[in-house]
């Protein structure tokens, strides 16, 4: 993997394809056996294909990523994850981690890798110098004014399967950005690839 990508990592996940079906199943019954247990594909494609999305919500994905700005707006513009980000309010980004898009000429990645460095050299002189004038908190929040838009930002994010087929709708889709879509599609791949594949019938549902 280049230095200068976005990374995503499955940190954790709860519930399965049948945590899914036993939630529907609560308004007649939760017993499980067998012959019922075969049936869990049939029920939650009927749940989809019916718009009976609530018991997806019991079923949750957790990420770990780094990705520059845009993304990260793109991801915090999906109300109904739950993200928190490393922030250059509270304290200084002293790994200066970049993205550089892998389709521009080598020309133009190094003048984009340059510029960007000349940047966070000048966001942490600004950060030093500041602070005697306008006190710590003050320069943090105001010498990021320095950092690039292709300035990398750790987040972590969490989804249910509900609001994940939303964001996969969005985002895993030829209309997204190039950046959320690759974002998108390795969130995709790492929960089809959980061991076990938990959530197999939910992803055949909404991964389309």
């Amino acid at each position: 993997m280049s230095l200068y990508t976005n990374k995503v990592e499955l940190i954790g996940y709860y519930g399965s394809d049948k945590t899914i079906a036993l939630s529907a199943w609560t308004s007649t019954s939760r017993d499980l056996d067998k012959k019922k247990e075969e049936r869990i594909p049939e029920l939650l494609k009927m749940l989809w294909s019916n718009g009976h999305e609530t018991p997806f919500e019991k079923g949750i994905v957790h990420f770990l990523v780094d990705t520059e700005i845009a993304s990260h707006i793109h991801i915090l513009k999906h109300r109904i994850s739950s993200l928190n980000a490393e922030s250059a309010r509270y304290k200084e980004l002293k790994e200066d981690k970049m993205y550089i898009p892998d389709d521009w000429p080598k020309e133009w990645q190094d003048k984009l890798i340059d510029f960007t460095n000349k940047s966070n050299q000048l966001y942490h002189e600004s950060l030093r110098e500041l602070e005697p004038i306008l006190g710590r908190k003050r320069a943090k929040e105001s010498s990021r004014f320095f950092k690039t838009y292709n300035s990398q930002i750790a987040g972590d994010v969490s989804f249910n399967m509900r609001s994940f087929a939303n964001f996969l709708s969005l985002r895993d889709s030829k209309h997204a950005q190039k950046e959320i879509r690759e974002v998108a599609n390795e969130m995709r791949v790492l929960v089809e690839k959980i061991d076990g594949n938990p959530f197999k019938e939910t992803m055949k549902l909404i991964g389309k």
